[in-house]
């Protein structure tokens, strides 16, 4: 197909449009190939300065007939031969004076009736040589084909970036706006409260795959609620948000109650469990582990559900408000589908990008 679009082209478009592509070509792959010492690239590079070469070659060669073409004929010895002769009249024929009168009126009525006859159809002088007819500029063709190709290539290069791309790649998940959400009276009483749109602008960063060891993946789902802490009839505010992407699922969330992490860690030691305390940011904070649940829900039209199971593990940073540990504290829980889990080291990472960009804050 491209070829037979080539061939309608006139010649001194389409000859120097090969030229162009092919030295172009040509010296590109030619230099990539000297560069990375592959020699099958030089062998292509070759074969394309060979063909520019070609061409070259023709477009002189048809410059050279064109230029003879267009200068005069020329006589071997170098001198133009004029190729219009006039026409002359035949001379009067010479009628002797000593002639009788009767002689001459017999010669002289047939010469003078030679002489007055018109003249025979066509003759008369030749005609001066035909107009040449003008052709069309070479160079000004190749230099309309040059500035065509320069066109299509400048098009080619800056299209993708000034016309709207119809790439399918996934964009990043942005949080949903609650600015016309109406809170619970949890957060009128505590108005230092933070949202859970607040704390999903905090923990949707880009970088949030890259902390989670899977730099390669996208958010697929993120969310933020501003609820309220179970069992407290609504008195407590806990926002919280949540990313999730293909291997882990990530939770931040704040509970504004009075209870301290110190005290927290004296309720839990009691009841049998492994906690592990440090310190975060110089704030007082402890590791804990705990089951996820698992529900089944079936949309169908009977709208039926299964029964709550176990769910994967999932592994928790709790970090105080502040230094001085006055109550209420930050949640960062991750686990996956799979039950792996990544290292407390990805947790303490992700607190530290996280929780500075949130002021602190307190329960009361």
């Amino acid at each position: 197909m491209l070829g037979f679009l080539l061939r309608l082209l006139p010649f001194w478009v389409r000859e120097p449009l090969l030229i162009l592509v092919g030295s172009v070509l040509g010296v590109r792959i030619t230099y990539l190939a000297i560069s990375e010492h592959n020699g099958t690239a030089a062998c292509l590079g070759v074969v394309f300065l060979v063909f520019t070469a070609i061409r070259v070659h023709t477009v002189v060669r048809a410059l050279r007939a064109r230029r003879r073409r267009q200068s005069p004929a020329a006589s071997p010895d170098g001198a133009v031969v004029d190729t219009v002769t006039p026409a002359h009249a035949p001379a009067p024929a010479h009628i002797p004076a000593y002639m009788p009168a009767a002689a001459r009126a017999q010669v002289q009525g047939p010469v003078q009736a030679l002489v007055q006859a018109p003249a025979p159809a066509g003759a008369g002088p030749r005609p001066g040589p035909d107009t040449p007819v003008k052709e069309p500029n070479a160079w000004g063709q190749a230099v309309a084909a040059v500035a065509v190709f320069g066109a299509l290539a400048a098009a080619l290069w800056f299209g993708p970036r000034v016309l709207p791309s119809d790439d399918s790649t996934p964009q990043p998940v942005s949080c949903p706006g609650g600015e016309h959400e109406k809170l619970p009276k949890a957060y009128t009483k505590t108005p230092q409260a933070v949202t859970g749109d607040e704390l999903c602008e905090a923990l949707n960063r880009p970088d949030l795959a890259q902390l989670l060891g899977t730099p390669e993946e996208a958010a697929t789902t993120v969310s933020g609620t501003s609820n309220t802490a179970p069992l407290t009839d609504g008195n407590v505010a806990q926002p919280e948000a949540e990313v999730t992407f293909d291997t882990y699922t990530v939770n931040f969330s704040a509970t504004y109650n009075e209870l301290s992490t110190a005290q927290y860690v004296q309720l839990m030691k009691s009841g049998g469990e492994n906690l592990k305390t440090l310190t975060v940011l110089g704030r007082p904070a402890f590791f804990s582990s705990e089951h996820t649940m698992r529900l089944e829900l079936d949309l169908g039209s009977e709208g039926s559900s299964g029964p709550v199971e176990q769910g994967p593990l999932a592994r928790t940073l709790s970090v105080a408000f502040d230094r001085k540990d006055r109550g209420g504290y930050y949640d960062i829980t991750v686990w996956s589908s799979s039950g792996a889990l990544p290292d407390d080291g990805v947790l303490l990472d992700i607190a530290d990008a996280v929780l500075p960009t949130i002021p602190e804050r307190t329960a009361r």
